[in-house]
């Protein structure tokens, strides 16, 4: 007997270019990782370049314009001084939050496949 596809070409082609378009926008080392921080909290620049591990202050910069031309963030220069600039998500960013927590959830459980512990599902 021959099994029916549970979806034709035709879906199976916007699925992956709907991927192709998320992977265009959240591509790189870092990007997760700074929405995956701006998450929880409005932070400051050298707030995030501390909290992102490893990158540096020129990358944090291009990274944050790309992800503001996305308009997942936004920029806000607060009238200090010296001058604070701060960053959050949009509306459109907690869009990502779903994901991001998904993506924590696989992680925690592959680390604990990958160091030999027992996989526990998460309650919930």
């Amino acid at each position: 007997m021959i099994k029916e596809p549970e979806h034709d070409h035709k879906t199976c082609s916007k699925s992956i270019m709907a991927v192709h378009d998320a992977m265009y926008v959240l591509n790189g080392r870092w990007k997760i990782s700074i929405i995956a921080s701006l998450c929880f909290n409005t932070l400051r620049f050298t707030d995030l370049l501390r909290e992102v591990e490893g990158i540096s202050g020129k990358m944090l910069s291009r990274e944050l314009k790309n992800l503001e031309e996305n308009q997942l963030v936004t920029r806000t220069v607060l009238n200090t001084h010296p001058i604070t600039v701060e960053y959050q998500l949009t509306e459109y960013g907690h869009t990502l939050k779903e994901i991001i927590d998904s993506l924590a959830k696989w992680g925690y459980n592959h680390r604990k496949i990958i160091t030999g512990k027992k996989m526990e599902q998460a309650a919930g």
